[in-house]
This record gives C-alpha cells, structure tokens and sequence, in this order.
C-alpha cells in the first residue's frame, strides 16, 4: 500500500431536493516524499479531496489511507487529533492571527504539538530570519505565505496540503514559495500536496492527478521533475 491511497471514495452534497456529487470514484495513490499536484479547473472537486485529505471533510463512500490508517473511519475526535498533529495546512490567503509576530504565529502551531521544530529555525529555513518580530501588516504578501509554511511544517506534520499557495501572488514571488515547498520534499522528504489550476507548474511534481468533474481523469509520473527556476507562466 503507498503512503496515501485514496480508493473509490465518493462525496455528495445535498441542497433541498438536489444532490450534487462533488467526488466521483476517486481513485489514486501518492508515495512517501513525493511532491504530488492535484491539477483541475475551477469546480474539478480538487478542493474537496484536500478538504477530505486534511480531515476537514469526509467522504461518503471508499477508503482513505494515510500511512496505513483509514481516515475514512475515524471519529470527529480522531479527526481533530488528525488534524492537529499529522497534517500542515497552507491556504491561498494565508490565515495569519494579525495581532502576532511572525514567530508568535509559527510558535502557535509548534506548541500544539509533540518534537514540533524550533519556531525560530522554520522562518529561518524559509528565508525570513530578519522578519521574525515582524507583524503579517508588516510583511509582503510572498512573506505571509513564507510564514504560514513555516508555521504548517514546524508540526512536522505527516503531509504538508496546499490550497492554490500562489494564487494570490505575483509571478517571481510565487516561483519562490513553490521552490520552498519543492525543498521541502527533496531536501527534508515532506509529503506534500499543492492543489491548483495552474498547469504550468505540474512538471516540478513528481506525481500529477487531473480531476475534472470531480474524479480523476489521469495521472502522470515525472520521473525527473523539473526544478522551479525552469518553470515558467
């Protein structure tokens, strides 16, 4: 069984009388250390499987595996363990508590946690060790981001899940926030997923899931991933 293992899972929405199927047979797996992008329009249900993925949803039907537990089965307690110690969350807006410092932030996550990483060396690792008194006002928007991953890996979570981390970013900058996540598979072997809509960015993953209509269509394997700094959109 790979790390991840997504088998047959459904999930579906009701709205009165209507019922929308938002996953449809999803089926796929990711290995341990693997960059994986889950690429799909607008609508393509890619959210939905990194809402599930991360505990915050569940499926109705299949299985989901994460390091040979089924997530699928677990209980609302279970998932908020889940949640808080095995997982990373990096979203497209950043979600940081405006009233603390940078290092205040990543401190709120490491201390929530068992063997977390020194707050200070997880900004360091991201670039932003002269930012560490720095509130988000006073930070740009790639440095919020930079931020918000070094809060998500200082868990030392089980897999790092990204929500369009550059979609709110201008170009260079966004190209620096994928090259941090790129290391933080190669370098440290973090598991990491990054949803978006930006095919450009696919070949920098070692595993690419297309999903359109809410299942998936195809799924590539790069066996020599391209580095971030030849990517371009």
């Amino acid at each position: 069984m790979s790390y991840i293992d997504v088998q047959h899972s459904f999930k579906r929405y009701t709205m009165g009388d209507t019922v929308i199927e938002a996953n449809h047979d999803v089926n796929f797996s990711i290995e341990k250390g693997e960059l994986a992008i889950i690429l799909g329009t607008s609508g393509a249900g890619k959210s939905t499987m990194l809402n599930i993925l991360g505990g915050m949803d569940t499926n109705d039907e299949g299985s989901i595996f994460i390091d040979g537990k089924n997530i699928s089965e677990y209980t609302d307690k279970d998932r908020i363990g889940y949640r808080r110690y095995d997982v990373g969350f990096v979203f497209q807006f950043y979600n940081l508590v405006q009233n603390l410092t940078a290092k205040e932030n990543v401190e709120l996550a490491s201390e929530i946690v068992e063997n977390a990483q020194d707050p200070t060396q997880a900004l360091i690792d991201v670039g932003l060790e002269k930012r560490l008194n720095n509130f988000p006002a006073q930070l740009s928007g790639g440095e919020q981001q930079r931020v918000a991953i070094a809060r998500a890996v200082a868990k030392n979570p089980k897999i790092l899940l990204c929500d369009e981390p550059t979609g709110a970013l201008d170009y260079n900058t966004g190209k620096q926030v994928l090259k941090i996540l790129q290391d933080m598979s190669r370098v440290k072997g973090a598991t990491v997923i990054i949803v978006t809509h930006n095919a450009a960015i696919a070949p920098i993953a070692d595993r690419v899931i297309h999903m359109h209509d809410g299942t998936v269509k195809s799924i590539e394997v790069n066996a020599h991933p391209t580095p971030i700094e030849q990517i371009e959109w």
